[in-house]
């Protein structure tokens, strides 16, 4: 009796934990756009050679989302989806939960508990940002770390193989020399001004 006592009490704390570890990382308005290619014998269905999601509303763990796709003949369909960092509803692993580290997990409907493999930095539109990776049993993922948004994935299937790659985003601004840019803007202008206050003391003077 004790010892089921112990128990219980251990997995009180686990479960507040695994509950707090579902940070949602994204808000309305965010998107990321995607470079999609294919190679092999491709189903019309995934013949995408573009894709954009963007985030509609955030309520709680639940994450609306627009999702266009452009196929290689040039047609192109959007279609909405309710996402659920809780319930491991998220689409195709478009949207994880923050901040997850290596060794964290997450819930994803189809297959199951996924373990986050690493952390590592990479550039993506022209920044580099740390991202956390995991395999599933068909794809490798990247994740940006602190938004939890998708920025690549390749998909390896019996007849074709799938690169989706983020191009665009709203979300970060691209670096100059691995340098967030206001580090290069403010100087800059706390220059202009000087001169300018210079410039008008001396003319003042005349």
């Amino acid at each position: 009796m004790y010892m089921i006592c112990l128990a219980v009490l251990a997995g009180m704390p686990f479960s507040a934990v695994a509950s707090a570890e579902i940070v949602v990382g994204v808000k309305p308005g965010d998107w990321i756009e995607y470079n999609v290619t294919v190679t092999g014998n491709v189903p019309e269905e995934h013949n995408v050679t573009w894709a954009r999601i963007e985030v509609i509303a955030v309520e709680g763990k639940t994450i609306d989302i627009k999702v266009t796709s452009r196929y290689s003949d040039g047609r192109e369909e959007t279609a909405t989806s309710t996402l659920n960092l809780e319930t491991g509803q998220i689409g195709d692993d478009f949207i994880i939960p923050a901040n997850l580290d290596n060794g964290d997990t997450f819930l994803e409907q189809y297959e199951g508990t996924i373990t986050i493999s690493g952390v590592e930095e990479k550039t993506y539109m022209g920044a580099n940002r740390k991202v956390v990776y995991a395999t599933t049993s068909q794809t490798m993922f990247y994740w940006d770390q602190s938004t939890g948004f998708l920025v690549e994935a390749t998909s390896s299937y019996t007849d074709f193989t799938m690169t989706t790659k983020a191009e665009k985003t709203n979300m970060w601004q691209t670096q100059i020399f691995g340098i967030d840019p206001i580090i290069f803007i403010v100087p800059i202008i706390a220059v202009i001004v000087a001169v300018s206050v210079i410039f008008l003391i001396r003319k003042m003077k005349k």
